[in-house]
């Protein structure tokens, strides 16, 4: 397996992941009637844009190619937009991946938008909690362990946070 495989793969997986939040956030910005939504979404944009900048730097060190990327047409993206393998891969395999296709859409037009939002980003940071979980074990170089522990410490409590409040504002619990 070797540097390139683990952590090279976890590169190309989270990127499009983070994108999926990124879009959410951004959407949240505009739609949100919760003043706490939106500084969670602009805490999540900010960060998740930073730690995908840091890994794509990261790539082209250690790889010297920029993550790859190819040009998605009629998938309901727009024309030209640029999707990375791990999209692909996540969207291919069911993942849901919330920020891309269908899941965006459904939350642009979502009657109860921050119940909606509240649900949708739940379960995509558990999915980034448990790709960065595991990425850790064959994770190679320490500053990569480093933001995939920080990734699961922050989404975590993030979690912890939307949950409360999904309870505190829906009376029973999310997914």
């Amino acid at each position: 397996m070797g540097q390139r495989s683990a952590d090279g793969h976890f590169i190309v997986m989270m990127i499009p992941h983070h994108e999926g939040a990124i879009a959410m956030a951004e959407l949240a910005l505009q739609r949100s009637s919760r003043p706490e939504i939106r500084a969670l979404a602009e805490r999540i944009r900010t960060s998740q844009s930073q730690e995908n900048a840091q890994m794509r730097r990261w790539y082209r060190q250690w790889y010297g190619s920029d993550v790859p990327t190819w040009t998605v047409q009629g998938m309901g993206m727009g024309g030209g937009r640029e999707m990375n393998m791990g999209m692909a891969m996540g969207m291919g395999m069911g993942m849901g991946m919330p920020g891309f296709g269908t899941s965006l859409a459904a939350l642009r037009t979502a009657p109860g938008f921050d119940r909606a939002f509240l649900e949708q980003m739940i379960a995509h940071h558990r999915m980034g909690v448990m790709m960065a979980s595991h990425a850790q074990w064959g994770t190679v170089h320490p500053e990569l362990r480093e933001l995939e522990a920080a990734m699961v410490r922050v989404q975590s409590e993030e979690i912890a946070q939307m949950a409360r409040w999904y309870q505190q504002w829906f009376g029973n619990t999310s997914r």
